[in-house]
């Protein structure tokens, strides 16, 4: 490395004595600027993906078992557990539904948690911003005396033993005939107004709303509804009076709901959409029974969902079950974002190769100048190949410095987005910052990736010198 790494270095520097010449500053500044750039930004679009991804997992599970109308919960629960890979396993029901609170009402998911298992499967403890979820399961209703008790079995046996009203005949209706306007004339008053029942007529928050069940609402749906801990909130069924196979039924018209927490996910999609109560207040609204939407597990490495998707699978073969994991749920927001990075990444990638141009540049131009002491260097015995990795150092050299100069400054860039949080909309971006993350491998990749073009762009410039006859160069003199 002698002769040649030091002929390198003092080719780099200035004629006049300077650290380092013009033309090398301005290629060590184009490597740097490009290998800066490209760092930040696969550091904010991997930044993104991490943010997405940890509020996603925050809200849904690792690994998911759907069917509905699902009886046989029970039986499934018990078979996924047994699994060495699930740490984590909870049956939950989602279904829209409409929040009112006061003149104010919000379309909402539904989804019907078992308390005591959804810290097991889900991050919502970690996610409450005020309240907590003791208050979620409605407490139990006093007990009744002995009295009490026989005397409403035996008025749900003669309910049960009295006959059944016989259904009148529809009879045949004749056509309407004759004039159409009313007895009154058009000017009569209208007929009084059904009464309400008194379900809807009383105040849900009678009593302070105590025995009412508990609901946890998203921050920014409760921003919406106006609803602060401790109020009580309407929630109704949109789709009153079917069920799923499209039988007629009769659930409840409308449910009162005791607001006993909010909670934050960070993501707008999920703070204004989603809505928890207890798994049974949930079911109460089909009347469905003991029937759930799905089991959902957590599992000890979520990088492995897929293969755990499949041998749970496997192992529940033989009925009509959908197994997905939480990339599948969310294929499209994942694609999209892995397509971005790396359609940016190449973006900036040939950024830092139009960067690597200017190494080009100089070397040909230090070619051209050096002519002459290239000639008395060949002529004093220098070989082809010491001169070719003269400049090949060169070009390694200008590489290096650029690099490290790049990485450093892409840090610090990073740095300043993670320190100063820059604010995102969250109806367009779904989360409300800039998210970075700096992983040491896309750092390492960057810096390979900018010293390697460096040095393939010094290749020709290092052949060129290494050709050049002595002869040649003292006639061009």
């Amino acid at each position: 490395m002698g002769f040649a790494f030091t002929l390198a270095v003092r080719y780099l520097r200035s004629k006049k004595r300077g650290f380092i010449s013009l033309s090398t500053l301005f290629a060590v500044i184009g490597v740097a600027l490009g290998t800066a750039a490209l760092v930040a930004v696969m550091s904010v679009t991997g930044g993104f993906r991490a943010e997405f991804q940890k509020k996603v997992l925050g809200v849904n599970a690792h690994v998911m078992v759907l069917r509905i109308p699902f009886r046989e919960y029970r039986t499934v629960l018990q078979r996924v557990s047994d699994m060495p890979e699930v740490i984590g396993v909870a049956p939950f029901s989602i279904n829209p539904m409409l929040i009112t609170h006061g003149h104010r009402s919000a379309t909402t998911m539904l989804k019907g948690i078992d308390p005591e298992r959804v810290g097991s499967v889900l991050d919502l403890p970690e996610q409450i911003v005020a309240g907590s979820l003791d208050g979620l399961r409605a407490p139990p209703p006093p007990a009744l005396s002995e009295q009490e008790a026989a005397e409403q079995e035996a008025e749900q046996l003669e309910q049960a033993a009295a006959p059944a009203p016989a259904r009148p005949r529809s009879a045949a209706r004749p056509l309407p005939a004759g004039s159409i306007v009313p007895p009154g004339g058009y000017q009569s008053e209208l007929p009084p107004d059904d009464p309400l029942p008194d379900e809807l007529l009383g105040d849900p928050c009678a009593g302070g709303g105590q025995d009412l069940p508990g609901i946890v609402l998203g921050y920014s749906l409760q921003d919406t509804l106006r609803a602060q801990v401790g109020d009580c909130v309407q929630v109704t069924s949109p789709t009153i009076g079917f069920n799923y196979e499209g039988r007629q039924v009769v659930p409840a018209v409308a449910k009162p709901f005791r607001v006993v927490a909010t909670f934050r996910a960070g993501f707008e999609q999920y703070d204004a959409r989603f809505a928890y109560a207890d798994l049974k207040e949930a079911q109460a609204f089909y009347l469905r029974s003991d029937s759930v939407t799905g089991v959902e597990m957590k599992i000890s490495d979520v990088d492995q969902a897929h293969e755990v998707a499949l041998r749970v699978n496997e192992a529940l073969a033989g009925k009509p079950y959908d197994v997905i994991d939480w990339m599948e749920l969310n294929h499209g927001l994942f694609t999209a974002l892995r397509i971005q990075q790396i359609l940016m990444s190449l973006v900036l990638g040939i950024i830092v190769l139009v960067a690597t141009f200017t190494v080009v540049a100089t070397l040909i131009l230090m070619v051209m100048e050096k002519k002459r002491d290239i000639a008395v260097i060949k002529t004093m015995g220098a070989s082809d190949a010491q001169l070719l990795r003269a400049f090949l150092y060169q070009g390694l050299l200008i590489g290096l410095a650029g690099a490290v100069s790049g990485l450093s400054l892409g840090y610090v860039v990073c740095r300043w987005i993670l320190g100063h949080a820059i604010a995102l909309d969250p109806k367009v971006y779904f989360i409300d910052h800039l998210p970075v993350l700096l992983r040491p491998e896309e750092f390492a990749i960057t810096f390979v990736f900018a010293l390697f073009a460096c040095l393939a762009a010094t290749i020709w410039p290092a052949l060129r010198a290494a050709r050049l006859r002595p002869s040649d160069a003292f006639r061009g003199a």
